[in-house]
């Protein structure tokens, strides 16, 4: 089993990602990566960029982004100091529907939760919990591998199982 980086924030995670989308999915497939995700800080600006740039590298991409999640209600707009305002949580489309998910979360977060930066809260991600394997936690991801599963049992962005999302 290879190495997969399923935590990568690109150009569009402001100030914190300087990986030029174009460049990362060539050099992955120069290192022989087979899947590569994306994961920007509560946006998902890149994500079609990334899914051609992947596809025509050969690389099977696994959209994704690094949500910000409130500590209470996305409402609340109290100053909190450091770590208090938000916490962050590593979401990943399984299929078309958490593909679909992930859009509604992400823009829920700006449209209803922004306070310094596009935040959810529990309501939100609950809101996915009634699909049919949708989206999935980097925690639930790495307990999935741990237990023997692999990537393209996981994901349906695997060989033989191509997801389109346009």
């Amino acid at each position: 089993m290879g190495f997969v980086h399923l935590h990568v924030h690109t150009e569009y995670s402001l100030l914190d990602g300087s990986c030029k989308i174009k460049e990362i999915a060539l050099r992955a497939k120069e290192l022989g990566m087979e899947h590569l995700a994306i994961t920007d800080h509560g946006n998902m600006y890149g994500v079609i960029d990334f899914y051609k740039a992947a596809k025509a590298a050969g690389i099977n991409p696994v959209i994704g982004c690094e949500v910000y999640v409130a500590p209470g209600s996305r409402f609340d707009r109290e100053i909190s100091k450091g770590d208090e305002r938000y916490n962050h949580l590593v979401l990943l489309a399984e299929n078309n529907t958490g593909y679909a998910n992930l859009m509604k979360i992400v823009s829920r977060g700006f449209t209803e939760g922004f306070y310094y930066r596009p935040r959810v809260d529990y309501e939100v991600l609950e809101l996915d919990q009634d699909k049919e394997s949708s989206t999935l936690t980097k925690q639930e991801l790495r307990s999935q591998l741990q237990q023997g599963r692999t990537l393209n049992d996981l994901l349906a962005f695997g060989p033989g199982q191509d997801c389109e999302i346009f």
